[in-house]
């Protein structure tokens, strides 16, 4: 009878073991899980790199913020650093600043890959190379390159301009060497800005893909001149001088064609002929001098003035 209970309990073993090996899945799923978190921790222990595909030339606008933008991935718990280059100067290490300098200054938001270095306001002297420095061993380190620039605007049609009365204002203002579209451009007349209420026939026309401004002014009278201003978000204005006249042709123009043609008067045509005389007659007394010294005798200077102012 023990012999059929042995025989009970190998068969109950072997109907357990096949049971276990049921649940063979559920251990097998559970080391698929475990490979996955060793792949994710071999990757976060890697060595950090540079997206390489950003952008590393940037232009600033003088008294505008300048951005440099560098991206890390795989960072880890290293520093990324931001080094001015033509002295070797540490600007920032992480979000801290180690200049002097309140202009510099690292942005990053936790989480993100991105490093910014932000100089505001950027300055010429700002000019120059700048490397974003990770601090493995070796360090790596990437190159940017910052271009301040002075921006200012420029009216097509000069410092002063005359308007007969009647005919159209037409201004066009282009913001030179501006790094970004302006994100406005505004007209001033004197002080204030353009009041396209007080009076009919105003209009302004921007390009911003152009950095391009037109003011238009239908059917100027005398009370539409003065000074307009044209005044780009990021750039310095420019101004020019608008005068509307009555007649054919504008006084001052007449008056200035009158300064350029004007003929000269009788009392400078008798002082040049004066001179040229004078001119003439010491001609006459330097030629006679060398010919009395060539062939004359004793002291020429007195033989041809004794013979040139002798009675006759």
């Amino acid at each position: 009878m023990w012999l059929a209970a042995l025989v009970c309990l190998l068969c109950q073993s072997a109907g357990i073991s096949a049971g276990e090996g049921g649940d063979g899945e559920d251990l097998s799923v559970t080391t698929t899980v475990d490979y996955s978190n060793v792949t994710g921790t071999t990757e976060s222990v890697g060595q950090p790199y540079f997206d390489n595909s950003t952008k590393r030339d940037y232009t600033a606008a003088v008294g505008q913020p300048a951005y440099l933008h560098c991206r890390v991935k795989n960072l880890a718990d290293r520093a990324v650093s931001w080094i001015r280059k033509r002295d070797l100067h540490i600007l920032t290490v992480g979000v801290h600043t180690y200049s002097s300098d309140a202009r510099f200054a690292a942005l990053h938001t936790d989480g993100s890959d991105e490093w910014t270095l932000r100089v505001a306001p950027a300055q010429p002297r700002d000019s120059g190379s700048y490397e974003c420095q990770v601090s493995t061993e070796p360090k790596i380190s990437l190159s940017f390159r910052l271009t301040v620039v002075v921006s200012k605007a420029e009216i097509l049609s000069g410092p002063e301009l005359f308007v007969r009365a009647g005919s159209d204002i037409n201004l066009t203002c282009i913001a030179r060497h501006a790094p970004d579209p302006p994100s406005f451009i505004y007209w001033y007349r004197g002080s204030n800005v353009v009041n396209y209420a007080q009076r009919g026939g105003i209009s302004v026309e921007t390009e911003q893909r152009t950095r391009t401004s037109r003011l238009l002014i239908a059917r100027a009278s005398p009370r539409d001149s003065g000074n307009y201003t044209c005044a780009p978000s990021s750039s310095d204005s420019a101004s020019v001088m608008v005068h509307v006249v009555s007649g054919e042709r504008p006084a001052a123009m007449q008056s200035d064609a009158a300064k350029t043609n004007k003929p000269l008067r009788p009392s400078v045509l008798i002082s040049l002929g004066m001179i040229a005389s004078k001119a003439s007659s010491l001609a006459i007394l330097l030629q006679g001098f060398f010919i009395n010294l060539i062939y004359g005798n004793g002291n020429p200077w007195n033989n041809y003035c004794l013979r040139r102012f002798e009675p006759r």
